[in-house]
């Protein structure tokens, strides 16, 4: 049996690199891997289609947001359900749902089922934006029963990310979570060549890999570090990631005189798991994560994570690390105590954790959000899921395949 033609649909995406884009690109290959076609469908400088190892990928034009770093956003509908049209998908899957919601209501009138992947909780970016909790929580609420009525499941991470929905009473929510690639991120990576690059003996070397944009609160990375050393720990930071804040940053760094490395965008995937397997502690300090990619590779080459209590990353990092409030002083806190651990203790207790995770059973987890399985000769695809289908209810979850076009 042949399988289906699973077609995605993306923006915000960071033009180099980010958690969405790793999600994206391992999804895909594991949809292909299992038998199935999928294509996806992102916003771009110019139109352009290439095949990759996560299968097609369709480049359209994509409006430039301004003070983002470089975000696009896909907002020629017309074009977009042109292509949705020509592509004729067995299953559409959308992770953004703002600006491509009105594609929850394409599928319903072409009966094609769909769903929407919840990267982030939308109370909390609201939040990091300046709105005040009651207001974001409104605003959140309204959107989140437009987006559960839009689709026929909303995909969510993490418990913490499927709370925003069973608040509002949404039916049609499936937790799937995400993974890290054990063999690429792995604690044989730690190489003493690569921390004395960035630390001296005796300094405790903290990592950030993170988007350097306000949701992210990369700032409380600076604070961490200021507190550290004002309480007599020589700690030193370097930071792997770009943005729209990193100047500013730098800046700051300058100017209250902290010892931090800012090396941009790593683009070699194998010399950032080197820098996250030489580091003592990897710090996560965005709220509103919904599930933290770049600290779970962190984990993975065993280095410990400090995460802000407010995101979903303290029930991913477990006992293998430590959670602090969104304060540098409480970062730093945590980051002693997480230090005062014995390293081998510390570094096995995180590279245990990450081994729940891996991105075979994450594939599993989704596929099984669009009622699909690994294609087998002697497996048929299975039937609609135990989940309940509200929003799209008039759309069954086919089990039907489709020869490439």
């Amino acid at each position: 049996m042949s399988g289906l033609r699973i077609v995605r649909l993306a923006n915000f995406v960071a033009p180099a690199s980010g958690g969405l884009r790793t999600a994206l690109r391992e999804l895909g290959a594991g949809y292909r891997a299992a038998g199935h076609e999928p294509v996806l469908i992102v916003p771009g400088e110019r139109a352009g289609e290439h095949e990759s190892a996560q299968g097609r990928v369709i480049t359209l034009p994509g409006t430039r947001l301004p003070g983002t770093g470089g975000y696009r956003v896909l907002t020629d509908r017309r074009r977009v359900a042109e292509l949705l049209e020509r592509l004729a998908p067995d299953r559409i899957e959308v992770s953004d749902r703002t600006t491509l919601r009105w594609t929850g209501e394409w599928a319903r009138r072409a009966r094609v089922p769909a769903v929407m992947v919840s990267h982030e909780t939308a109370d909390g970016v609201l939040r990091t934006w300046g709105l005040p909790e009651k207001v974001a929580l409104r605003a959140a609420d309204a959107l989140n029963s437009r987006t559960a009525q839009a689709y026929a499941r909303v995909v969510c991470t993490t418990e913490y990310a499927e709370r925003e929905f069973i608040r509002i009473g949404a039916r049609n929510v499936v937790r799937a979570p995400l993974g890290v690639d054990l063999e690429r991120c792995h604690p044989s990576l730690r190489d003493p060549a690569v921390r004395e690059r960035y630390a001296r003996v005796g300094e405790v070397l903290l990592v950030l890999c993170s988007r350097l944009s306000v949701e992210k609160r990369p700032g409380t990375a600076l604070d961490a570090l200021a507190a550290l050393r004002r309480r007599g720990t020589q700690a030193v930071l370097v930071v792997a990631g770009d943005g729209p804040l990193r100047v500013r940053l730098e800046q700051q760094a300058r100017a209250r005189r902290l010892p931090v490395r800012f090396l941009g965008h790593v683009a070699d995937r194998g010399r950032l798991a080197a820098l996250q397997a030489a580091a003592d502690v990897c710090l996560a300090p965005g709220p509103a994560e919904t599930f933290g990619l770049a600290a779970l590779e962190a984990m993975a080459c065993g280095t410990p994570v400090v995460a802000s209590a407010s995101s979903a990353l303290p029930e991913v990092v477990g006992p293998a690390g430590a959670v602090a409030q969104d304060t540098g002083e409480a970062f730093a806190v945590a980051v002693t105590e997480l230090v005062a651990r014995p390293r081998d203790e510390r570094r096995v207790a995180a590279r245990a954790r990450a081994e729940c995770f891996g991105w075979g059973a994450a594939v599993d987890a989704f596929l099984q959000a669009h009622d699909a399985v690994r294609v087998r000769a002697d497996v048929p695809l299975r039937g609609a899921a135990d989940v309940p289908l509200r929003g799209t209810a008039d759309v069954p979850m086919r089990a039907t395949g489709r020869d490439a076009v």
